[in-house]
Order: C-alpha cells, then sequence, then structure tokens
C-alpha cells in the first residue's frame, strides 16, 4: 500500500464520519421542525405532490433488505425521481442506528399489535416560511455534490452502531 492509499483511506473514513454525524444531527433537528417524511409510500406521495420542498432523499437498509426485490424496485423508482428533480439522495446503511434517532424501531411491531413503522425512506423537506440553514444539510449536500463529481451519482454512508 503505497502513502497516497493510506492517508487517502484515513482521510476518507474521517469525511465518512463527518458526513455520518451530520446525517444524524440533520434528521433530529428536521424532525424538531416537522420537516421528515418517513416511509416509502409517504415520500412517494410527498414527491408527487411537492417534490420542491425535499431537499435530501435517505434511502436506508441493513444486509437483510439486500434481497427484497420489492425494495430494491421501490429505491430504484425514488432515485430516478430524485435525479429528475435535483433532489440530493444519499444511501444509507445502517437502519437500526436510524431508528432511535428518530424515534422507533425499524419493521418490528410492539406487544400492541401495532403497524411496523418504514424506515427505508426518510425525507428531509425544506419549509417554506423559514427554510432550513443547517451546517449540518450543507455537509451533506457538498458530500452529495462531491460524489456526483466523482461519477457516483447516489453516495453510499455506513452509519455506525455507537
Amino acid at each position: 500500500m503505497t502513502l497516497e492509499e493510506v492517508i487517502g483511506s484515513n482521510s476518507t473514513e474521517k469525511k465518512m464520519e463527518t458526513v455520518s454525524q451530520a446525517l444524524e444531527e440533520l434528521l433530529v433537528a428536521a424532525q424538531r421542525q416537522d420537516c421528515l417524511t418517513v416511509g416509502v409510500y409517504e415520500s412517494a406521495k410527498l414527491m408527487n405532490v411537492d417534490p420542491d420542498s425535499v431537499v435530501l432523499c435517505v434511502l436506508a437498509t441493513d444486509e437483510e433488505d439486500e434481497g427484497d426485490i420489492a425494495l430494491q424496485i421501490h429505491f430504484t423508482l425514488l432515485q430516478a425521481f430524485c435525479c429528475d428533480n435535483d433532489i440530493n439522495i444519499l444511501r444509507v446503511s445502517g437502519l437500526r442506528r436510524l431508528a432511535p434517532l428518530l424515534g422507533g424501531e425499524p419493521d418490528t411491531g410492539d406487544s400492541t399489535g401495532t403497524e411496523p413503522r418504514d424506515m427505508h425512506c426518510i425525507l428531509v423537506t425544506n419549509p417554506p416560511v423559514q427554510p432550513l440553514q443547517s451546517p449540518a444539510l450543507q455537509n451533506i449536500s457538498s458530500f452529495c455534490e462531491e460524489s456526483r463529481c466523482r461519477n457516483q451519482w447516489v453516495p453510499w454512508l455506513d452509519m455506525q452502531d455507537r
């Protein structure tokens, strides 16, 4: 391994950690401001009605979701829609890490028999009255833009369990 490879991989890991922390901050802040839409169906409805309000689309999975053909088709359609409407997209592995941040458990019902919460797609919207001015959002947007410049149209982020 060359020095450039060692320095480059260390730099990439730090960048990923920074973006991961920024995503967590953004999701918590957006939820407090009621600027989150959670769920594949709910997200598709919102993007059909008001795509200009969406600033980020987070597609989250875990290893067991990789074989879910229907989910992958939904993701493909959502990604195409986001690309057509200039919406930043971020693929995230670590659904179990995101669930506690948003106050739920992914795809598991509780003992009362309620429906599980679909957390595979999370949209961050920009309120029309007072737009989100968040360093975390700017950090994620920069990461998505840098990825597109490297021809990685849908950047991938691994959320670490803490």
